[in-house]
C-alpha cells in the first residue's frame, strides 16, 4: 500500500489517500478508527501506531473511495507527529570520499566514518512534504540537495538486534536531507524549516521487500546529480535500528534519513529536483527562498 497525507491545492485541512496510478484515493474516513487523546499525548504518530487496524478499515472502504488526480491535491510529509528524525552521516564510502577531498564541504571539520560519528537528530520542524518543496535559507551559503532512503518505524523498539530490526519498519519513504554547509553542528545546519522533505508517500515495508538494493536517483532540472544503490551503505537499514535501538527507544512514526550517496550539489530558488528510489516512489520537489 502507498499511503499519503495530503491537502486540497488552495489550502483547507489536510486527509490520509492510497495511491492508485496517477489518482489517489481518499481513504481520510478511516481516520474514524483512530483512538482519541487526552493530555499528555503519547511519543507516537497515532496513525502509525495504528497502522494495521487502520489498513483494515482502509481496505474496506477503499472499492467506494472518491478518486482525486494526483495534480489536484498536495503532498504533505506521510508522518504527520514524527517523536524524531535519526539520521546518518557518510554511510556511503564515496560520499565520505568526496566530503573529505571538497573543502567546500567539509569546512574544516574533522570527517569521521559513520562508526565513530554515530547518528544525528534533524529537528522534527523540518519535515516538509514533496508538494511543499524547499524554502532556502542561508542563500549566502551553499545549500545542497542529499538524496536517501528514509524508513519509518512502526512499534517501539529497545536494543532490537539487526536479525529481527526490519520487523519495526512500517514502511519507507523518499528522503532529501537538505544542507548548509559550514562549520557548525550537522543538526544544526540540517534542521531548517523544510529541509528534511518525506515523500511522496509512505510505501509500506510488505510492498519493498528488502530495503539492500534499491536503486537511488536524484535530478536537478533535469540534469543527473546522484545516481547509487543502498547496497552501497555501509551501515545497512537493520544495523541503524540495531546502533540506534541501543542508545534510545524509537517509537512508531520515527523517521529515519539513511544518509546520501556521491554527487551531492548545491541547489538555487528556483530549482526543480526530481527523486526516485525504486519500489518506493519518485516526487518532483520545487525550491524557493524562505
Amino acid at each position: 500500500m502507498r499511503l499519503a497525507r495530503f491537502g486540497n491545492n488552495g489550502g483547507g485541512g489536510s486527509g490520509v489517500g492510497v495511491i492508485d496510478g496517477e489518482w489517489l484515493k481518499d481513504v481520510s474516513p478511516a481516520l474514524d478508527a483512530l483512538p482519541s487523546y487526552r493530555y499528555p499525548l503519547p511519543s507516537v504518530d497515532p496513525l502509525v501506531a495504528n497502522l494495521s487496524g487502520i489498513s483494515d478499515r482502509i481496505r474496506t472502504i477503499l472499492p467506494s473511495a472518491p478518486a482525486i488526480p494526483l495534480s489536484k491535491v498536495t503532498l504533505l510529509a506521510p508522518v504527520a507527529n514524527p517523536g524524531k528524525i535519526v539520521a546518518a552521516p557518510v554511510n556511503y564510502q564515496k560520499h565520505l570520499d568526496e566530503v573529505r577531498g571538497d573543502e567546500g564541504l567539509h569546512h574544516q571539520n574533522q570527517i569521521n566514518t559513520i562508526h565513530k560519528a554515530g547518528l544525528f537528530l534533524k529537528a522534527t520542524s523540518a519535515l516538509a512534504g514533496a508538494g511543499e518543496g524547499v524554502a532556502l535559507r542561508k542563500l549566502e551559503r551553499r545549500n545542497d540537495h542529499e538524496i536517501e532512503l528514509a524508513f519509518v518505524i512502526g512499534r517501539t523498539a529497545r536494543s532490537v538486534s539487526r536479525r529481527e530490526a526490519l520487523d519495526y519498519i512500517a514502511g519507507y519513504a523518499i528522503g532529501l536531507d537538505i544542507t548548509i554547509r559550514g562549520g557548525e553542528e550537522r543538526s544544526l545546519r540540517k534542521s531548517a524549516d523544510s529541509y528534511a522533505v518525506l515523500g511522496p508517500w509512505l510505501t509500506t515495508a510488505d510492498e519493498v521487500g528488502s530495503p539492500d538494493d534499491l536503486e537511488l536517483r536524484l535530478s536537478v532540472n533535469g540534469d543527473l546529480r546522484q545516481c547509487s544503490r543502498t547496497s552501497q551503505l555501509t551501515l545497512k537499514v537493520a544495523e541503524l535500528i540495531e546502533f540506534a535501538s541501543s542508545f534510545f527507544t524509537l517509537y512508531p512514526g520515527d523517521v529515519f534519513f539513511t544518509g546520501t550517496p556521491e554527487g551531492v550539489g548545491p541547489i538555487y530558488p528556483g530549482d526543480v529536483i526530481d527523486a526516485a528510489i525504486e519500489r518506493v516512489g519518485s516526487m518532483r520537489v520545487h525550491v524557493r527562498a524562505a
